[in-house]
Formats: C-alpha cells, sequence, structure tokens
C-alpha cells in the first residue's frame, strides 16, 4: 500500500473568506480545483494519535500549524492585520496559541519543543 498524502478539510461559514486568509495572509500555494474551489498544498505534516478520554472525544480531530519561532510568526501576522487574542500557553511539548481563520474559527498554532516527524527523511 502506497499512501502518498494526506487531504485535511476544514469547514468554514465563509469558505471564501477562510480561503483568502490561508491564501494571501498565511501564502498557502494552492490551485484551482475548478470554479474558484482552492486546493491548498499543506506544510509538511506529522500525526499523532491521542488517547479517547482526552479531549475532543474520540472520532474529532484537530488542526495546528507548527512554526520555528511562535513570537516571530505572531508578529508577523499581526502585521498582516491579524487580530490575535488568544493567549499564549507555555506546554512541555511547546508554546501553544490559537488563531482566527475568518469564517471559520480558530486553529492551533505552535512552536514545538519535541523532535518533529516532519524533519523525517525519505
Amino acid at each position: 500500500m502506497a499512501v502518498v498524502a494526506a487531504h485535511t478539510i476544514l469547514y468554514a461559514e465563509d469558505a471564501d473568506a477562510a480561503r483568502a486568509f490561508l491564501r494571501d495572509v498565511l501564502g498557502l500555494p494552492h490551485v484551482d480545483a475548478g470554479g474558484g474551489w482552492l486546493i491548498f498544498r499543506s506544510p509538511p505534516a506529522e500525526l499523532a494519535v491521542h488517547p479517547a478520554d482526552s479531549v475532543p472525544a474520540s472520532g474529532n480531530s484537530e488542526l495546528y500549524f507548527l512554526c520555528d519561532s511562535l513570537d516571530a510568526t505572531l508578529d508577523e501576522l499581526r502585521g498582516k492585520g491579524v487580530q490575535l487574542d488568544e493567549p499564549v500557553e507555555e506546554q512541555r511539548w511547546g508554546r501553544l496559541t490559537r488563531i482566527p481563520v475568518p469564517g471559520a474559527g480558530t486553529v492551533g498554532l505552535y512552536e514545538p519543543r519535541h523532535p518533529t516527524a516532519y524533519d523525517l527523511s525519505g
């Protein structure tokens, strides 16, 4: 079996606003699948499996973007007009906050302190 990629879906009440944020603010490369339906290339990714007794409940998922420097990334986002109201949490595994995606709620943003799987070659 050859799994070659993962497809993540971010549900948005205002899909056009969310797509514009991902395209224009985060600068994610994309293709138009037709009719303005943008499909974004995700940054390198990793997948973690948490126990079902942790929040959220089994069967749910969460989206987090990782960055090398949370402070620098937040400064850059502020410079692009992103309203950032969430505090930065210091966790044993990294520094974490949430960023708003217009029309789609928030996504996590963190600077990991742990080894990352996306650095693996091959």
